[in-house]
């Protein structure tokens, strides 16, 4: 054990040193250098903390609702995870698993295979036409050898134009491989042809765009859509998707106030605070979160139902539990808090696609 005596004075702040501790910043007057032990022991001690606080906040925030909100209000908070970092930690899981744990685009794949599958049972039927070709008898007379022979000339001009058959189908085959594997911006004429009415639309409407965003002056919106635009389609669609991912749990956490300002207008006249109501939204929209992690990660349909029934049920209950109302009114203002809320969603989702397809060509 170190036996260094204390400094005069704080090491971290200059404060002068009375005990073993600092007096303005809590820093030990003695210190030591660091070792592994003492790292391992605070990364022991600080798990043990934190997970206890999770188990018993999961617990509470799962089956039994309104309780941890309760729990907050009358001041029994050391035990528990904060209602903010229960919120983010919920929020940003559902958006991690939502963005990397989706499906890939299998179903284009099987189309193609379907085709070319397809194309190649057409060439073994033509295959299979030449063996139903039927074989001449041996011949006895001169006459029969005549017959013979004109036979054999019809089988060769038979089996030729079977050969070409299969080699016609083998070509489509090669043909349908070939533009199975082309990207979906490459295209032969003749298949473009058709969609051309819709690229001249959609020329349009990216002018449309382009000269409304010009017409206001905002160049930089302006040349970042058209970026976008020049894009691919599959890259545009990753771009797209990149800019929701990245806006969409900031445009969620921001309708928090307003869950709140719903609540406080349902319940006017109730005494509680709008802080209240923000604590109310933060546990409540984390237990959502969660809901919807463990679909995503949970394939059994039967989970999923039971799972999006307590999802349903689970908000009634805790506005009963925690703002002490009757059951026909919890049930009323639920569903008007649903409806607002809902639409809120819809616009803060519509928002971040917005600026997602506004930022994704820079």
């Amino acid at each position: 054990m170190s036996t260094a005596a204390a400094p005069e004075n704080c090491a971290n702040c200059e404060t002068p040193l009375g005990g073993h501790y600092c007096s303005n910043c809590g820093q030990e007057a003695v210190l030591h250098h660091a070792s592994t032990r003492e790292f391992l022991h605070e990364f022991v001690g600080h798990y043990v903390a934190l997970e206890g606080k999770l188990w018993g906040s999961l617990a509470r925030l799962m089956f039994r609702p309104g309780l941890l909100t309760n729990e907050y209000i009358r001041g029994r908070r050391v035990r528990f995870v904060q209602p903010l970092r229960l919120y983010l930690s919920f929020s940003l899981l559902f958006f991690a698993l939502l963005k990397f744990g989706g499906h890939s685009p299998q179903v284009d794949d099987e189309d193609k295979d379907d085709k070319i599958a397809l194309v190649e049972q057409t060439a073994k039927q033509a295959k299979e036409l030449g063996k139903l070709v039927p074989k001449p008898a041996p011949a006895d007379t001169a006459g029969e050898a005549a017959a013979e022979a004109a036979i054999a000339d019809m089988e060769r001009d038979q089996n030729a134009a079977a050969r070409e058959s299969i080699k016609a189908a083998k070509a489509a085959a090669r043909e349908v491989a070939q533009q199975a594997a082309r990207p979906a911006s490459a295209k032969p004429d003749s298949v473009a042809e058709p969609g051309a009415k819709d690229d001249d639309k959609h020329k349009m409407a990216r002018d449309d765009v382009d000269q409304w965003l010009a017409d206001r002056g905002w160049e930089s919106l302006r040349h970042k859509w058209n970026a976008l635009q020049d894009l691919p389609a599959e890259q545009q669609k990753e771009a797209l998707q990149a800019g929701f991912y990245h806006y969409a749990p900031y445009a969620i956490f921001c309708l928090m106030p307003f869950f709140a300002l719903y609540l406080k207008v349902l319940y006017l006249g109730s005494g509680r605070r709008f802080g209240e109501h923000v604590l109310f939204a933060l546990h409540t929209n984390a237990f959502a979160f969660l809901m919807f992690s463990l679909m995503l990660v949970i394939p059994v349909g039967l989970v999923r139902f039971a799972l999006w029934c307590w999802l349903l049920g689970y908000l009634p209950w805790a506005m009963r539990r925690v703002y002490h109302s009757g059951r026909a009114g919890t049930i009323a203002r639920w569903a008007v808090l649903m409806f607002f809320y809902s639409i809120s969603i819809g616009i803060a989702l519509g928002v971040a696609g917005a600026i997602g397809a506004a930022t994704a060509g820079h």
